[in-house]
């Protein structure tokens, strides 16, 4: 630990305060890859993902297909090779952690 940041976390709670912010800081952003039916007849949830800072991590809901990606875009591209020629795809920005 560095002298600086060992004076200032001079207690463990001070420390978990100091981690806590670093995870908050560099928390990747959530997003889902969501299947369009029709003409907005039908929809369902394919996929969730992270996007860190240099890449994208992406889990189907089936638990069956994970891949990384350069971006969450590129994701939604590797997905839509695999949908029927009828679905329409749709990247969804989740919002911020809850608490």
């Amino acid at each position: 630990m560095n002298h600086l940041l060992h004076q200032w976390c001079t207690s463990d709670q001070d420390f978990t305060a100091y981690l806590t912010g670093l995870a908050v800081d560099d928390a990747p952003r959530l997003f889902a890859i969501a299947h369009e039916y029709g003409d907005r007849e039908d929809g369902w949830i394919a996929a969730y993902g992270m996007a860190f800072a240099g890449h994208a991590e992406v889990v189907s809901t089936e638990g069956d297909f994970h891949t990384k990606s350069a971006t969450p875009e590129a994701a939604l591209t590797a997905f839509a090779r695999f949908a029927d020629a009828d679905v329409k795809l749709h990247l969804l920005w989740l919002p911020g952690p809850r608490g």
